[in-house]
């Protein structure tokens, strides 16, 4: 087994944490909303891991503490979260090709200002981001917990009564509406929760991968996510992983 993930350790955990980013665009689309906004909120996530990592709390040497990378994955969530908000609320007005295209727009503008930041490095990037784990195979520790806590999120979330909303709402919108459904409270709380998990991603990847730069958190990442919601399906929890 050891040997198994020394070979193939960085091939098998970027699978998982692929399948776990494609569930985060799984959630807007179970209330009905095409969001491709999902590698912004994994470039934040990772970008707060580098930060930490490097700049407030640096290694003296090459190991990291894992209670650290949880408390970076705990502000993650908590930035994500009101980032999702901030741009939810009023983009989640809009709806298919038109909402497509603004959080495609969102993901450029913020590639656009991480460019131009020094604390994230510019163009260059942040080097250098110490690691939890001995090797890249070991990654799978932390990878695999969190896409089926993710599954399990969703199995448990769409037979809950907002999860049923979200459903009634993709099916039609103003049926739903016309039932009582709240669809602005619904489309939000999706679309939130989709930006947490890319957010935890994010941290996982940035110490992973052990550098993050404005390559991370592109369109070519949305439509790459998309095509493995539409080949898995995006009627079930399966869909994604399998794609």
């Amino acid at each position: 087994m050891d040997g198994f993930f020394n070979t193939y350790g960085f091939l098998f955990v970027s699978m998982l944490l692929a399948a776990t980013l494609a569930l985060s665009l799984y959630l807007p689309l179970l209330a009905g909303q095409l969001s491709l906004a999902s590698p912004a909120f994994y470039a934040v996530g990772g970008y707060i891991a580098a930060v930490i990592s490097t700049k407030v709390f640096p290694s003296a040497d090459s190991s990291y503490p894992l209670s650290l990378v949880f408390l970076e994955m705990g502000l993650a969530a908590v930035v994500t979260a009101a980032l999702a908000l901030v741009v939810g609320i009023p983009a989640l007005r809009l709806r298919g090709i038109y909402l497509a295209l603004a959080t495609i727009a969102f993901v450029e503008i913020l590639r656009v200002v991480a460019l131009n930041l020094a604390i994230t490095g510019g163009a260059v990037g942040i080097f250098g981001i110490p690691q939890p784990f001995a090797t890249q195979g070991d990654y799978v520790w932390l990878a695999l917990p969190l896409l089926l806590l993710a599954m399990l999120f969703v199995y448990r979330l769409e037979r809950t009564r907002v999860g049923r909303a979200m459903i009634a709402i993709r099916e039609d919108e103003l049926a739903a509406d016309a039932m009582g459904v709240n669809p602005t409270y619904a489309k939000v709380l999706a679309f939130t929760s989709g930006a947490i998990l890319a957010g935890l991603v994010g941290v996982i990847s940035a110490h992973f991968l052990n550098t993050w730069n404005t390559r991370q958190g592109t369109f070519d990442s949305s439509v790459s996510l998309l095509a493995f919601v539409l080949i898995g399906g995006s009627r079930t929890v399966l869909g994604p992983v399998i794609g």
